[in-house]
Parts: C-alpha cells; sequence; structure tokens
C-alpha cells in the first residue's frame, strides 16, 4: 500500500521551550492537542495536522552529539518545507528577529522560496505562490 501523505516529523530538540517558540512565532504552527505521554514534549499543527512533534528529555535516551562551532552540516536530512503565503510578512518577520534567510525563486515556477535555519540547524524551506513573487 502506497503512502496518502506526510504525517508528521519528529524533532529531539536541544531546548524544547525555544524551538517551540520558533515554530509558532516565525513558522505560525499552533500547538495543539498531544497525548499524556510520559516525556515532556509539544504537537504542532499546520493546517489542523500535527505536523511538528517536538520531544523532550526522556529517562533513558542516546545523547545527541552536535558538530563542532564552524563545521560544515552533515547531516541526512536536508531540510523541512512548509507552503506559505504572505511574503512580504515572512521576510519583515525574519528580519525583525534577525534570522538570516536566503531567498530564491524556482525556475519555470515561479515561485519564491526562503530558506532558513531553526534553533537547532535544521533547515527550513517555506514556498510561496507564484503569485507573490515580485516581478
Amino acid at each position: 500500500m502506497p503512502a496518502l501523505a506526510l504525517n508528521h516529523y519528529t524533532i529531539r530538540p536541544r531546548d524544547l521551550d525555544a524551538t517551540k517558540d520558533f515554530y509558532v512565532d516565525i513558522i505560525g504552527l499552533t500547538i495543539g492537542e498531544r497525548p499524556p505521554l510520559p516525556f515532556p514534549g509539544y504537537w504542532l499543527y499546520c493546517g489542523g495536522n500535527p505536523t511538528v512533534h517536538l520531544i523532550g528529555k526522556r529517562e533513558v535516551e542516546t545523547p545527541i552529539v552536535d558538530p563542532q562551532p564552524g563545521a560544515a552540516k552533515a547531516t541526512r536530512l536536508d531540510h523541512i518545507a512548509f507552503a506559505a503565503e504572505n511574503l512580504p510578512e515572512m521576510k519583515k518577520i525574519l528580519a525583525d528577529r534577525a534570522i538570516a534567510y536566503e531567498e530564491r525563486v524556482l525556475p519555470r515556477l515561479g515561485q519564491t522560496q526562503l530558506f532558513f535555519r531553526d534553533p537547532d540547524n535544521i533547515d527550513v524551506e517555506l514556498n510561496f505562490p507564484f503569485a507573490e513573487t515580485p516581478a
């Protein structure tokens, strides 16, 4: 049976609340219902779906070793992408919070993409419709 849709992805953040705040305040996700699991965390919703799961420290877990500062990013997860709208507002939000971003326009499709990093150095991509791409 083929997959039907992306269900969610899970992050084990360095700072649970800082990462939650980033995805709520910057990306626009909302905190939603989460089962009573035996460890801290959040389920963040996008369009009514629990898309991003954040899990806090558990009693027994494998530690995550962060790369040394300045080291090249080495992970098999390249980026997470969201459909978005209101490109000017998003650029203002990122600028107001001093979040560096890269802007690209997809060849042929003309969609504008913004790329930036979350508090755990995960690349985030926002895709805006063609109608919002500046002429």
